[in-house]
């Protein structure tokens, strides 16, 4: 990703962001599997990773455990990861299918990836805290992105997290729902979209196949240019 000051001190604020305790506590601790135990761990917040001048905003919901709390790059070095960056790749979005560390050569053309909580949360579950104390951090990520025409919103906490956002921003919007492939043109002109999100938990029951996340990246992409 290229250099960007406003992006540059952004993800500075970010990475040594210490605003909620349980957080905090939970990355620094966290115990390494035996496979990973010899790597050095990240244990940050992690800032969102793209090409600042693309059009579509990918947002998840968090760092995953063994993935980017570990590597220190978002959607990097787990089963999701691997999941989502080859579908990325087969849409035309990444320059590579897999996405292991942050020296990997990845780099994604026309969207931006980023989390909506920037810390690995136990269990998976950001509480309505730490949702609101990484929202301004999404707020600014977003003003970062001047050609932003799209959002995907990887997951149902994702999606409402936007219209968070919004919400914050003076321009709430009622009425939508979240559902795989959904999308809905916004009040500012700019449209989001719905995907579940790649986690083992839908990818290996089938639930969200390759094929129907690469749907949805190519509509998105024949839409948005």
């Amino acid at each position: 990703m290229k250099s960007n000051p406003g992006f540059d001190s952004l993800r500075a604020e970010i990475v040594r962001c210490r605003k909620c305790p349980r957080l905090v506590d939970y990355r620094e601790n966290v115990k390494a599997p035996p496979s990973l135990a010899d790597q050095e761990w990240w244990r940050k917040p992690v800032p969102g990773f793209g090409d600042l001048g693309g059009s579509l905003l990918i947002l998840g919901l968090a760092p995953a455990r063994t993935g980017a709390e570990r590597t220190g790059r978002i959607f990097t070095g787990d089963a999701s990861s691997r999941f989502l960056v080859s579908a990325l790749y087969e849409a035309g979005y990444a320059n590579r299918p897999v996405s292991e560390s942050r020296d990997d050569g990845l780099e994604y053309s026309g969207c931006y990836v980023t989390a909506v909580v920037k810390c690995v949360p136990p269990g998976d579950r950001p509480l309505p805290s730490e949702f609101h104390n990484c929202g301004a951090f999404l707020d600014a990520e977003v003003s970062l992105l001047p050609n932003l025409k799209g959002i995907l919103a990887l997951g149902s906490s994702a999606f409402k997290s936007y219209m968070d956002h919004m919400k914050r921003d003076g321009r709430g919007v009622r009425g939508l729902k979240f559902g795989h492939g959904a999308s809905y043109r916004l009040p500012d002109g700019l449209t989001i979209y719905a995907s579940y999100h790649p986690s083992p938990r839908n990818t290996n029951t089938g639930k969200l196949t390759k094929p129907m996340l690469v749907s949805v990246l190519k509509k998105i992409r024949k839409e948005l240019g």
